[in-house]
């Protein structure tokens, strides 16, 4: 039988990530299950640190993950800081690497260098391609109440978290609008639909069906477009340039939750780069008809406890098995070896025996 996994839950560099991969409740069961887990001291995590004492983990200093031992699985949410440049450890965490994103070849050189390996969260996936582990339905929520509230002239910025019933209570203090989700039927969709009934709006919800052949008019004729689609190959965009320019566009607020504004992947290329909390909205169209756009790429940190309850309940039991030959981190592999080329052939040979 293999050994329990050690992992290295580290802090997070951006501040406004407030959220955690893995709550105390959840780190108490892997835990009681042999896991050994290090927990970083972290001033923004919205779980204290006591309570991971008090599941029995281990702690460090912020930012101490590159003095891991190298059988730790480095655990984590967005992105790494620039040092160290070789990364030597298996990361556990979201890359947005292997889309083509800005950055992407930089990161998986680092891994090159060090002979790590990327085990990236948004490909592990079951054998149907389904997510294991998603903040997608949060996301979706979040997306959908930011551009509500921004419609309605209620965003006040810079933003900051709320717990849900929070933001259930601002989507409830207006009324008006409409709205068309794209991607309806999957987490973010449910998400983003959840929030606009919420604010009293019944969306139009497009899927699969509707996207294949895009009525365009028919986009442009809502106030508010929440997109939640993600894509793994280039398809014809959603929402376009000659779209936000056409007469009698009645379009005024867009929601990219999906935020693969630097990939050819992008299905709104008029969003060519994500906003932040501080400037969460940013003008496409000026004049009397002007088109906002809202494109924060870690919405559901808006909502830290919640989300990273949602998600670390989906997560753990698939931490357990890292090392009993699940199929979907073998995935994660090939998929990161896929990504790195030639030069991760050999150090995803070498990983991969480590999960199997």
């Amino acid at each position: 039988m293999p050994a329990p996994p050690r992992l290295w839950l580290r802090h997070e560099s951006r501040t406004t990530e407030r959220r955690a991969p893995l709550v105390p409740e959840d780190a108490a069961r892997l835990v009681r299950q042999g896991v050994g887990i290090t927990v970083e001291e972290s001033p923004q995590r919205a779980f204290p640190l006591d309570g991971y004492v008090r599941a029995g983990c281990a702690t460090a200093p912020a930012g101490s993950w590159a003095e891991a031992p190298g059988d730790h699985y480095v655990l984590g949410l967005k992105e790494l800081p620039a040092e160290p440049r070789a990364l030597r450890h298996r990361h556990i965490s979201f890359g947005h690497a292997y889309k083509g994103q800005s950055g992407a070849g930089e990161l998986l050189g680092r891994f090159a260098a060090g002979g790590g390996a990327l085990l990236d969260l948004e490909y592990l996936v079951d054998t149907g391609g389904r997510r294991l582990a998603a903040f997608g339905y949060w996301a979706g929520y979040l997306g959908a109440a930011l551009a509500v509230l921004h419609r309605r002239g209620m965003l006040e910025t810079p933003l900051r978290p709320l717990d849900r019933p929070g933001w259930d209570a601002l989507l409830r203090a207006g009324a008006g609008g409409d709205a068309l989700v794209i991607g309806a039927l999957g987490r973010s969709g449910r998400g983003a639909c959840d929030a606009l009934e919420a604010a009293g709006i019944s969306p139009v919800r497009w899927d699969l069906a509707q996207t294949r052949v895009l009525d365009r008019a028919a986009l442009r004729g809502h106030d508010i477009l929440v997109n939640t689609v993600l894509v793994t190959r280039p398809v014809p965009p959603f929402l376009t340039h000659a779209d936000l320019d056409a007469p009698g566009r009645r379009l005024s607020v867009v929601a990219d939750v999906t935020c693969d504004v630097d990939s050819e992947c992008n299905v709104l290329p008029v969003c060519d780069a994500v906003t932040d909390w501080d400037r969460p909205v940013r003008r496409l169209r000026g004049g009397d008809r002007p088109v906002d756009v809202i494109a924060v790429d870690n919405l559901p940190a808006l909502l830290p406890v919640e989300s990273s309850r949602a998600f670390s309940a989906e997560l753990w039991p698939q931490l357990l098995r890292l090392g009993d030959g699940a199929g979907a981190w073998v995935r994660c592999l090939r998929a990161f070896a896929g990504a790195a080329g030639p030069r991760a052939a050999r150090a995803h040979a070498e990983e991969a025996a480590h999960v199997r």
